[in-house]
């Protein structure tokens, strides 16, 4: 069975996910949830796309970004490589890192855009690692409540 044709959105925001294969904690340290933060300035530096909201967990990874339909593909690419090199070198591994490709959903209008930033900076909360959005270190959602930005996030 063919898979489903990912649906392009008209406003390029995108509300994607990446998940550790067999739900596996592939980002289960503050090493390497930095190096998804690494990443993604380097690739900032080849593709150009704004990164809007971002929350790291231990297993999956929440990423709301603006970017045009042919650069999302390939900046997806780009960090699912370079993470799962850097995976199975450190754990001394091979083999798949992600489940599946990445998902990714069309945001089309102001409510689906707050609906998922809320969604993404909740997630922490959500799963008793912190009570307040503002204490994971690996969300921007505290740029947004201190109005400045040091890590990767767009105004």
């Amino acid at each position: 069975m063919p898979r489903q044709a990912r649906i392009k959105s008209s406003t390029g925001i995108y509300h994607i996910m990446i998940r550790g294969i067999n739900k596996e904690q592939i980002f289960n340290s503050g090493v390497l949830k930095n190096k998804v933060i690494e990443i993604i300035k380097s690739i900032r530096e080849d593709i150009e796309f704004d990164v809007i909201a971002y929350c790291i967990m231990d297993n999956h990874l929440h990423l709301l970004i603006k970017a045009e339909e042919d650069k999302l593909e390939t900046l997806m690419k780009k960090l699912n490589v370079k993470y799962a090199m850097h995976y199975n070198k450190i754990e001394k591994r091979y083999g798949h890192v992600f489940h599946d490709r990445f998902k990714s959903e069309a945001v089309e209008n102001d409510k689906y855009l707050l609906g998922a930033l809320r969604y993404i900076h909740n997630n922490p909360v959500k799963a008793g690692i912190t009570k307040n959005i503002s204490d994971h270190p690996w969300s921007n959602a505290k740029d947004y409540i201190n109005k400045h930005s040091e890590i990767i996030a767009d105004k």
